[in-house]
């Protein structure tokens, strides 16, 4: 028994970590078709509508039934509208700051799970806990000060904040929530809702029309979107919250800002100051503390605090 526990763990903590790597990837392929002057509502809706077809066949080889009770509908419908409303605020902010900075302030999402676990299900809130909380609120102060050259506004920060509590959320329901089936349907219903909120969103605004896409370049980086930090990043995130639970997968996606700042600053060309790198440290490092919790003394806290204030 103890043996199918440690593996059941050790493939929870895999599928965290491939999970973030792949949601990392998002600016990869949005910021390409921003490029070509595709608006956000095509994007999303490009991102799910494919998202959907290719989930679709994968249960339809796997023989697996699209049937759902009222109950379980009632949480994918909210899934679908949490990650809907994540997805739209996030791409938002790109064209308010640099995708790296933006996947970055996301990353406070582990410790809103924290928050929301300790909350409303009665985990046990502790002093490491709340430093964490303060540790990442001053992380964001200094990516907002990221120096000459760093995109960013206010309106991109509260976009990025409001996504990374609707994320966190959702990882919350998945948790929470005592439906039995697949990974793949669970994520087939959430981005067909998203799809269905998406293109209700696209009437909200002229500028927010959907139109196809313009050319086959714009098309790979839709599929990449639609395969890599959708259907893999939640199939991946689905399966470790129902085997290490909701906090710990949210604390693995320390991996994510990292993959959407390699990638802005190695494929992008955007700047990495030292004062964003610190702003970086700071938030990884209050999510290693949510990690480590108990372990860590508020002497060790403080020293590395001050290793990282003073980093130059």
């Amino acid at each position: 028994m103890k043996l199918a526990n440690n593996k059941n763990h050790l493939i929870g903590i895999v599928c965290a970590v491939l999970s973030a790597v792949c949601y990392g990837t998002n600016p990869f392929g949005a910021l390409p078709l921003y490029q070509e002057g595709v608006n956000t509502a095509t994007v999303l809706a490009h991102r799910f509508g494919l998202a959907v077809i290719l989930l679709a066949v994968v249960m339809l080889a796997r023989r697996e039934s699209f049937k759902v009770t009222r109950q379980e509908f009632k949480v994918l419908f909210s899934l679908g509208i949490l990650f809907a409303a994540s997805s739209i605020t996030y791409y938002q902010s790109f064209h308010f700051m640099d995708a790296g900075i933006a996947s970055t302030i996301l990353f406070v999402y582990p410790v809103m799970v924290a928050v929301i676990m300790a909350v409303f299900f009665k985990e046990r809130v502790t002093v490491v806990t709340v430093i964490a909380i303060v540790m990442s609120l001053v992380g964001i102060v200094l990516l907002y000060k990221g120096g000459p050259g760093a995109s960013i506004s206010v309106v991109g920060i509260i976009l990025c904040v409001l996504s990374s509590l609707a994320y966190a959320v959702y990882i919350v329901v998945v948790n929470q929530s005592s439906i039995k089936m697949s990974s793949f349907k669970v994520t087939f219903y959430a981005m067909l809702v998203c799809e269905i909120s998406l293109v209700l969103y696209s009437f909200t605004a002229p500028e927010l029309y959907l139109h196809f896409l313009p050319s086959r370049r714009a098309w790979f980086y839709a599929c990449w979107l639609s395969v890599v930090p959708t259907i893999l990043s939640l199939v991946f995130m689905t399966i470790a919250v129902h085997s290490v639970g909701a906090t710990p997968t949210a604390i693995l996606g320390a991996l994510e800002p990292l993959t959407a700042v390699t990638i802005g600053v190695l494929v992008f060309g955007e700047m990495l100051t030292p004062r964003l790198v610190v702003g970086i440290l700071f938030i990884l490092f209050a999510v290693m503390m949510v990690v480590l919790g108990k372990d860590l003394h508020l002497r060790t806290i403080t020293h590395a605090v001050s290793r990282l204030w003073h980093w130059k």
